[in-house]
């Protein structure tokens, strides 16, 4: 009997130890057979998750941020205990003690599971299985997947520190609101780092994992809260809260950015602009847009955020003076339905749906409004962001339409969108007022002419009405701004500012006819230096040069600044009709103020990687002494320069004496005045469809250009000199009185000599007076005069050179004794810019 009973017992054991060996052997084929294809979790060690990109200015502010996913990297011995806690405690509070999968919670899910017949489903992946599921698996709910991240997670256990596996998971977790990463996260919820939250606010983030986007503190508050207490309790009971830390968070409110109960990280960066843009735009081509969006990337801009708002405010007051003398209102052209005015919630919310500029600042913000009423002495408005108060009613009085054609019911209509400001009066409030964003546009740049430096940039009026780069991005003819690259290549070709040119008409053949240029003022002056040839901005003189000295030599000199690739070789070109854009004027002219060095624009001073690895310098230039300790009082490090000449540095120094007296009598005479010696060349295009100005300080060039975007004549009275001449000297202003300036470096072998500035005869060393002018000549130069150059043109029969030309020209003795035909002293207050005719 017991033989048998040994027996059978005997056969169960068999049984079940064979089942179990059988089991052991299935269960081993299905993770060798699932664990032979699957990804290597070695990919880990290089994981580089998509970060942020930030904008910094030189003073190490962040200005802008760019992200394909909002994600910023903290490492985990920086991630604050009580975050890691909270994690643990909501996700797999047996991390820091399993194997990467946690044999009770599967039991237990399987366990509800059944017991539920179904119903209820609860996840069992532990935080290192979420790595796995997330890094290196799909997002699948099949056992073939679970399977999967079981064996990887086990491995990853074996190669990775529980801490470097919580890094990576609180990187990479979407937390909601668009952002990824407790690091981002806290910043979107709270404006806080990581080290500034409370406990309430640690669970709050963890409450996310599960479902990113269904515990919103606002749509889904009370689910939110429920949640939070959840995660702290278990935080209470898994030891890592006293009990006075615990009842002081479940008390918490839950307090966040979205309830509006701190301010937006966002709102705490500027409005973006032009210059952060246009950053995006060229480090998208130089290391692609990928990259851009999320290498994490750490960009220091050029950027002086002070000068930005002077260049951003001085365009935008030229371009509002002229919007308003032309007496139309347009208004922003969006409407909200007249069913939305019946009700203060209902036209403020239609308000804020309107995408209309928000950035503008000029003379104080500019509010988006609605009209609610029209009558005949006031418009009733309703503004976005204020309330009304008794001191400052919302009302708009007759008064302030002065300058617009017609009345309120000839120009407005209930529920039109507009602007207003306030008016104030030694800061006293006066009444609101109407604005609009001009039709007419325009672009400003100013940059360091040693180093090409940009530190402020304005591409149009405003940013949010048009992101359309004016400054880098618009075509547009420069005009008589030009023509400095014309008198550079004739000053190199052996002509000095002294050299008489003729200033006559030309008539030439083209495939279109005959061209008759002409100057600005209709008149003709003769014999004329080349000093006042671009004082006074002569077209025909110009022309003259260009001929002479060989208008391929002029596109040469034009590539060789980097203002055309490829310009035309046609005369017209010698006064600025090859389209060009102020960005590439701008940096041309600065290699005229640096002593003829070529100089390369840059937004951006330096760019490191995620991990503080420099990867582009823009200043490449050495210091000789820096690190030599010894260095005798009063000598400072030697910073040398690699950069190449693109034109000798007295031709140089000739163009900045020549375009100072364009400045000081020339074109731009009655629009720059600055303390400091300032050289500069104005354009106007033909019809005024597009007016410059570009000028230098000994540090500092800036240039502006106004047009419409679609060219259009500005009017009769436009001209370089009296639309962008203020918008230079308002800016520079404020330029110099931040960075100084000084005179403009003579080179060491000018050879002075005194001119008739009128005349270009030569004059005693002791010669003084408002016609004597030091002309700086090279050494052993001697000028010639009596010599007149017109260009090789043949005179037509019926366009005279000089009988009917006004003014006639004189003979005057030269320094050689011999007697010289001249031109006579321009009638100054006759001329103009110039331009294209």
């Amino acid at each position: 009997m017991l033989r048998y009973i040994l027996s059978f017992f005997g056969g169960i054991f068999s049984l079940l130890t064979m089942g179990a060996l059988m089991g052991a052997l299935t269960l081993g084929a299905v993770f060798h057979m699932y664990g032979r294809d699957l990804p290597t979790y070695e990919t880990l060690s290089q994981y580089t998750p998509k970060m942020i990109s930030r904008i910094y200015s030189n003073e190490g502010r962040i200005i802008d941020e760019f992200a394909q996913e909002r994600r910023l990297f903290t490492p985990a011995e920086e991630i604050p205990d009580l975050v890691k806690q909270a994690f643990i405690s909501a996700e797999d509070k047996n991390f820091y003690t399993h194997a990467g999968y946690d044999p009770r919670g599967i039991a237990a899910a399987i366990y509800e599971a059944f017991q539920s017949r179904g119903e209820t489903l609860r996840g069992a992946s532990t935080i290192t299985q979420q790595v796995m599921k997330n890094f290196l698996l799909d997002g699948s709910t099949t056992l073939e997947r679970k399977i999967k991240e079981i064996i990887l997670a086990t491995r990853i256990e074996g190669a990775m520190s529980k801490e470097k596996i919580l890094e990576l998971y609180l990187t990479e977790i979407d937390l909601g609101v668009r952002s990824f990463g407790v690091t981002a996260a806290a910043l979107s919820y709270f404006n806080k780092p990581l080290s500034a939250l409370s406990p309430a606010e640690a669970a709050f983030l963890a409450v996310h994992p599960k479902a990113p986007y269904s515990y919103h503190p606002v749509k889904n508050r009370d689910a939110a809260i429920v949640r939070r207490n959840f995660i702290l309790r278990e935080m209470f009971q898994n030891g890592y809260l006293t009990n006075d830390e615990y009842q002081t968070a479940l008390a918490d409110p839950l307090r966040t950015v979205q309830n509006g109960d701190f301010p937006s990280f966002r709102a705490s960066l500027p409005p973006r602009d032009y210059f952060t843009d246009e950053i995006r735009r060229q480090l998208s081509q130089n290391f692609g847009q990928e990259e851009f969006f999320s290498g994490g990337l750490a960009i220091r801009a050029t950027v002086d955020p002070e000068l930005q708002v002077s260049a951003a405010h001085s365009l935008q007051r030229a371009l509002e003076e002229y919007d308003r003398n032309t007496t139309i209102w347009r208004g922003t052209g969006e409407t909200i339905a007249e069913d939305a005015l019946a009700t203060e919630e209902g036209w403020r919310t239609a308000l804020a749906a309107v995408d209309v500029a928000r950035d503008i600042d000029l003379d104080g913000k500019w509010h988006v409004a609605v009209i609610l009423d029209v009558a005949e002495n006031q418009l009733r408005i309703g503004i976005e962001d204020l309330i009304e108060t008794e001191a400052e009613p919302f009302v708009i009085p007759r008064e302030d339409i002065k300058w617009i054609k017609g009345d309120f019911f000839e120009n407005y209509t209930p529920g039109d969108v507009v602007h207003v400001r306030r008016m104030t009066e030694n800061g006293t409030f006066v009444r609101w007022t109407l604005r609009q964003v001009p039709e007419v546009q325009g672009g400003f740049m100013a940059m360091d002419v040693n180093t090409g430096r940009v530190i402020a940039m304005q591409g149009g009026f405003s940013y949010q009405h048009s992101v359309f780069n004016r400054a880098t991005q618009a075509q547009r003819q420069p005009g008589s701004s030009f023509k400095p690259f014309v008198y550079a290549a004739a000053l190199d070709s052996g002509y000095s500012p002294a050299t008489i040119v003729v200033d006559a008409p030309i008539e030439i053949n083209t495939p279109q006819g005959v061209w008759r240029p002409t100057n600005a003022s209709k008149q003709y002056y003769g014999p004329t230096p080349l000093r006042t040839g671009i004082e006074r901005s002569r077209n025909l003189m110009t022309i003259r040069l260009a001929q002479e000295i060989g208008i391929d030599t002029v596109g040469r000199y034009a590539e060789k600044f980097g203002v055309y690739e490829n310009m035309n070789r046609v005369l017209a070109a010698s006064l600025g009709s090859d389209e060009t854009t102020l960005f590439k004027m701008v940096a041309a002219y600065a290699m005229f103020a640096n002593g003829g060095e070529r100089v390369e624009p840059t937004l951006v001073d330096r760019v490191q990687d995620r991990f503080g690895n420099t990867v582009y310098r823009h200043d490449q230039r050495t210091c000789v002494d820096c690190a030599d300790r010894a260095l005798a009082a009063g000598y400072a490090p030697r910073i040398t320069s690699n950069r190449d000449r693109v034109m000798n540095e007295i031709t140089a120094y000739q163009l900045t004496s020549m375009m100072r007296g364009v400045v000081e009598r020339g074109t731009a005479s009655s629009s720059v005045n600055l303390p400091v010696p300032i050289a500069g060349k104005t354009g106007t295009t033909n019809d005024a469809k597009d007016v410059w100005f570009i000028g230098f300080s000994s540090n500092i060039v800036a240039g502006c250009y106004i047009g419409y975007d679609t060219p259009r004549s500005l009017g009769s009275g436009a001209s370089g000199g009296g639309f962008c001449g203020p918008v230079f000297n308002r800016f520079m202003s404020d330029a110099i009185d931040k960075y100084g300036a000084g005179s403009f470096k003579v080179p060491a072998d000018c050879q002075f000599i005194n001119i008739d500035r009128f005349s270009g005869a030569r004059l005693p060393d002791g010669a003084s007076g408002d016609n004597v002018i030091g002309e700086c000549f090279r050494p052993g130069e001697e000028p010639l005069f009596g010599i007149m150059f017109d260009g090789g043109f043949a005179m037509s029969a019926d366009l005279p050179l000089f009988d009917d030309v006004p003014r006639s020209g004189r003979n005057v003795t030269t320094s050689t004794g011999q007697t010289a035909t001249v031109g006579p002293k321009a009638s100054f207050g006759t001329l103009s810019s110039g331009g294209l005719y």
